[in-house]
């Protein structure tokens, strides 16, 4: 099969799949799969990923009674994925973009406490934006007579207008700036599940979407600006909040969120190949970050502070490698895949004609990756040992799935620049703009090995700025207006007319009258209305 697709690769052809389901005046109905270079090869990375990931659940999750109901989920959240990857037509890639907010929620909540809980419905919430969002899109295509995106072009009425909804859409599933909270709650979920959300699943389907129409019809100057806003933004704030975190599983989702960044940021740039081709590199390292990260949790016994992890790499030493090179990948060292893609893209800002305030914000992001990498490293790969007990429990489960991840990790992005001819980008800049980002990345490595041992904390930066939903998660400058809500939120009104002003005293007539909810007032005042409204008293 790889080799199949391979030469399909090679030879460049696209092939259609259409079931037409049936046709409503000038408009067709239909079913649509698209099997070209681009969904094909990220179907192939997603494929590969999903196999490691599902090889380490069978170990991680193996003390679990419902382990098999774990995986059969986490296959439906595959296979959403790859519904999405080859939908060519609006219908389609509902199914597989409802599917991964259905199955994500499923996975999120899995273990069932009041984390999990919170987290799942924060990200079902802000995923329902988008779908709404694409669902107010029906009427524009029905005004073209397609309901495919394949086809769209800029001769289309509405095309700018649908294009900036669907990269509306897009944002929320891959939370970019202001829709970045959900993405650190979602570390409540089981390492397996993080490695295949964070990696090249749900986080990278918005980013796909916005590449697939970017290869039809060129994006408009103000999606760009919107784009380059958010990407940098969130490049900035990911970044800078896991500077301040001591959690390895939020320190890695942090990353994320930095390196999604810079992928909208390329598109920004209107370099759609080059952000397809960070996306491929980030996918394999990371996922291998999350399962390394993982191996360590287990013989740590679920330990997650980095703060108390010093010498794991004794104990398995071949892991702490795994998990040093994918974190060089971040800061795309030398000769790593993301040296290939991130790096390019960092030249890439010196050469576009983007304002100058885009270019700081992306300079201060490198500072950061940079800092909270080696910050990372010199606590848990580079610091004497510290933890009082440890675990052995390395087998072909835990340590396959790792070696071949590795493999794309190192040489993934050789291998993806030379069989693509489109990733490769030529980049010609002064030696001063050349060797800043060198410095500034140097410089937040020093940074970070120098500051790896404070004990630090930002109230604001670990709720991103106050974006998570103030009802549960910034209670500390809001504490006496939630309390209020949370007295309104047992009726209307209720406590502050029954017990605070003393209107209605307890027992009394008028007091259970009064109260909301009441079956019986509720009927009488719907019986009022309509009859007043039956009778012609109101005319609208």
């Amino acid at each position: 099969m790889m080799i199949s697709s391979y030469g399909f690769l090679k030879i460049n052809e696209t092939t259609i799949v259409e079931l037409n389901l049936f046709d409503l005046s000038s408009s067709s109905f239909s079913f649509m799969l698209i099997f070209d270079k681009i969904s094909i090869s990220f179907s192939m990375i997603v494929t590969l990923i999903s196999g490691s990931v599902f090889m380490f659940a069978h170990k991680y999750m193996e003390e679990d009674p419902f382990s098999g109901r774990f995986i059969w989920i986490l296959l439906s959240f595959v296979v959403s994925m790859n519904l999405l990857i080859f939908s060519g037509s609006i219908f389609f890639l509902l199914l597989g973009w409802d599917g991964l907010g259905i199955t994500s929620f499923a996975l999120i909540i899995y273990y069932e406490s009041k984390e999990s809980q919170l987290a799942g419905f924060q990200t079902l919430m802000i995923n329902r934006l988008g779908d709404v969002i694409i669902v107010l899109s029906m009427p524009f295509f029905l005004s073209a007579g397609q309901f495919s995106f394949l086809s769209m072009s800029d001769k289309m009425f509405y095309s700018s207008g649908m294009v900036l909804m669907f990269s509306v859409a897009a944002l929320t599933k891959s939370a970019q700036f202001p829709f970045s909270s959900w993405l650190p709650a979602a570390m409540a979920a089981p390492t397996p599940v993080s490695a295949l959300v964070h990696s090249s699943t749900l986080v990278t389907a918005g980013i796909f979407l916005i590449i697939r129409l970017s290869y039809n019809l060129p994006l408009d100057q103000s999606i760009c600006s919107m784009l380059l806003l958010c990407g940098s933004t969130t490049c900035l704030l990911g970044g800078w909040a896991a500077t301040y975190e001591n959690d390895i599983k939020k320190i890695i989702a942090l990353s994320t969120l930095s390196q999604l960044g810079v992928m909208v940021f390329s598109l920004g740039m209107n370099l759609p190949a080059l952000s397809l081709f960070h996306l491929y590199t980030h996918a394999l390292f990371k996922a291998l970050l999350f399962l390394a990260a993982g191996h360590i949790l287990m013989i740590t016994f679920g330990v997650q502070d980095i703060r108390s992890m010093g010498g794991v790499g004794v104990m398995m030493p071949m892991t702490c490698v795994m998990f040093n090179i994918s974190s060089l990948c971040l800061v795309g060292a030398p000769f790593m895949s993301a040296f290939y893609s991130k790096h390019l893209i960092l030249e890439k800002v010196f050469m576009s004609p983007i304002n100058f305030m885009s270019t700081v914000i992306m300079m201060a992001a490198t500072f950061m990756t940079a800092k909270y990498v080696f910050r990372t490293l010199k606590s848990i790969s580079w610091d004497k040992s510290n933890i009082p007990l440890l675990s052995s429990c390395s087998d072909l489960y835990t340590s396959l799935p790792v070696l071949v991840l590795s493999v794309g990790a190192i040489t993934g992005g050789k291998l993806l620049s030379s069989i693509e001819i489109s990733n490769l980008e030529l980049a010609f800049l002064p030696s001063f703009e050349s060797s800043l980002i060198n410095f500034v990345t140097i410089t937040g490595m020093i940074m970070g090995l120098i500051e790896f041992q404070k004990k630090k904390s930002s109230f604001s930066l670990s709720t991103l700025f106050f974006l998570t939903p103030l009802v549960y998660g910034s209670t500390k400058p809001f504490s006496l207006f939630m309390n209020k809500l949370k007295m309104l939120d047992n009726g209307w009104a209720e406590p502050i007319f029954y017990l605070k002003n003393n209107l209605y005293k307890p027992g009394s007539l008028m007091s259970y009258e009064g109260l909301w909810p009441n079956t019986r007032l509720f009927l009488t005042i719907f019986f009022i209305m309509f009859f007043m409204l039956s009778s012609g008293m109101f005319n609208f």
